[in-house]
């Protein structure tokens, strides 16, 4: 441990958006910034290659393995909830897939009271994070540390799942991060040289050398320390040892969507009813905190093909993987630099609406359960996934201890809504199986449960649906009476504290979350230093905020 005990700004979480708001800061090097992550370095060889994911997922390496309370909406199932632990945080054992949203999605957080978040406003921070190998139009950018490209050894039923989509009438969608996101694509993946471009490695493995940061692993954030309303500083276990660090400047919350709520209401920061429950001594009142917990909500069906392009458990599959393992080992390339989810699709399940409110996702094995359920042979899946969910669940504390999970209740599928909606997606999964490019291919389906009644189909989606690793949503953004933060990220009612990452988001984007993320961080990092180079008159002014004034008056 650095024997500094005080940083100019301090970022608790190295995820997503943790690890961008500290290199950015960091580039100045009259500024010192100490980042905390709470798992280990991100030294295990299956972060790196693409296709570990499979085995991180599904099990305790580099994850939290959170769960959610009983869903009566999953039919009284626990949901689980993987989530990164080690420097990238998700980024460092997600899918890869770099999708940043629909224009929708943030024109509609500038209309909650959100200004400057609008897409127009928005792009330039996802431009400036992005270096993009293919696609050189003004939508993208061709600079940035984080490296996206198409897969560098594709599955050929990607190319199938495509065709398919067209044969069924939906359009092709070349670039899902262009002028439309409609339609069946390949998908384009956070990698570089056939490795993983987590945020970690894009924003901190550049810069380890720089004196001015400094990176604590093992660190495991327990409190927040005020000086009245005002984050002063953080208190951590570094294994074993309790420590604190001092912030001259800003502490920066960047935990996630479970971890930063959390600890804003060990610290003191939330409903007032749920601190007192705990006898937790109220630091500011903010009913928000933990509230508004969205999740995409998502379905697999597997289906057995002959084909060992695709990734099984057979004794050829086997030695398949072995011959792929010795070219991933010399070369970087072929099939363990692939993501699994190699092509996708956003489709509307009504032409009235504005945007896709379902994703199909083909992934080029069978499995159940996140991966904790294998089946034998050779196959494919695919997902629907349901983007625009109405269903709002919560966080909230199980415990004081800190190294206790909280309560997580996505509160899937509650809204009557949503399970109409993902039924309209299973019967989008039907049509592209029926089409040529599949029925060529004879697939055979593995669920062995009635499904051609609307209700039917009810039962197998509430048996078989989880997460699809995307929350968000509570410590949202905004200027209502549930908002935590405020248009710049600062926490309303306190000074020095500001909340980075997933967490923010007033509403969940239509696609995966990684790169909004990112570009969150990227934006947040922006605030820091004009607030910083306008020096004391801003702090002044913002004390005075129309907003944070009359929210807590």
């Amino acid at each position: 441990m650095n024997e500094n005990t005080q940083f100019d700004y301090i970022v608790v979480g190295a995820g997503a958006a943790g690890c961008v708001v500290a290199s950015r800061l960091s580039e100045d090097p009259d500024i010192s910034v100490c980042l905390l992550e709470a798992g280990g370095p991100d030294t295990n060889p299956l972060v790196h290659m693409p296709a570990g994911v499979a085995a991180m997922v599904p099990t305790s390496i580099n994850n939290w393995q959170y769960q959610t309370v009983a869903q009566s909406g999953l039919n009284g199932r626990v949901g689980y909830q993987p989530r990164g632990k080690t420097l990238g945080g998700s980024s460092s054992i997600n899918a890869m897939a770099y999708h940043r949203g629909h224009p929708e999605d943030f024109d509609r957080w500038a209309a909650l009271g959100n200004p400057g978040w609008s897409y127009q406003e928005v792009l330039p921070f996802f431009k400036r994070a992005e270096h993009n190998e293919h696609f050189t139009d003004p939508l993208h950018g061709q600079n940035g540390p984080l490296n996206v490209r198409f897969h560098s050894s594709p599955n050929p039923f990607g190319e199938t799942f495509v065709e398919a989509g067209i044969q069924a009438g939906y359009p092709a969608c070349p670039d899902q991060n262009g002028a439309s996101m409609e339609g069946f694509g390949r998908v384009q993946v956070m990698q570089k040289d056939g490795q993983r471009c987590s945020a970690a490695r894009a924003y901190l493995t550049p810069n380890r050398q720089r004196q001015n940061l400094n990176i604590e692993t093992h660190a495991h954030a327990t409190r927040i320390l005020f000086d009245g309303k005002r984050a002063v500083g953080i208190e951590f276990l570094q294994n074993g040892v309790k420590r604190t660090l001092r912030a001259r400047h800003e502490l920066i919350l960047s935990s996630g969507a479970f971890n930063s709520p959390q600890l804003l209401l060990l610290s003191g920061v939330g409903p007032k009813g749920e601190l007192l429950k705990f006898d937790i001594p109220v630091v500011h009142e903010l009913p928000g905190v933990g509230r508004n917990l969205v999740d995409h909500i998502d379905y697999v069906h597997s289906y057995r093909v002959k084909s060992r392009h695709l990734i099984g458990l057979s004794l050829a599959g086997i030695w398949d993987i072995t011959k792929a393992a010795f070219r991933y080992w010399r070369q970087r390339s072929g099939p363990l630099t692939t993501n699994f989810a190699e092509a996708c699709a956003f489709v509307k399940t009504t032409p009235d609406l504005a945007q896709a409110d379902i994703e199909l996702a083909l992934t080029i094995a069978m499995f159940a359960d996140h991966g904790r359920t294998l089946y034998r042979g050779h196959g494919l899946s695919v997902h629907a996934c349901l983007l625009h969910p109405k269903s709002v669940g919560q966080l909230s504390l199980a415990s004081t201890d800190p190294m206790v999970p909280p309560l997580i209740d996505p509160a899937f599928l509650t809204h009557p809504d949503d399970i109409k909606t993902l039924i309209k997606g299973y019967r989008v999964i039907e049509k592209i199986m029926a089409t040529p490019a599949f029925k060529a291919l004879s697939p055979r389906d593995v669920i062995d449960a009635p499904m051609n009644t609307d209700a039917e189909i009810e039962q197998v989606l509430r048996n078989r649906s989880d997460t699809l690793y995307h929350p968000v949503g509570t410590c949202k953004m905004g200027a209502d009476a549930m908002a935590v933060v405020d248009a710049r990220l600062k926490v309303h009612g306190l000074e020095g504290l500001r909340v980075v990452d997933a967490s923010i988001m007033p509403t969940i984007i239509g696609c995966s979350t990684t790169a909004a993320t990112v570009m969150i961080g990227e934006k947040a990092a922006e605030f820091i230093r004009q607030d910083r180079a306008a020096g004391t008159a801003i702090t002044q002014r913002d004390d005075h905020e129309p907003s944070a004034a009359h929210h807590h008056a």
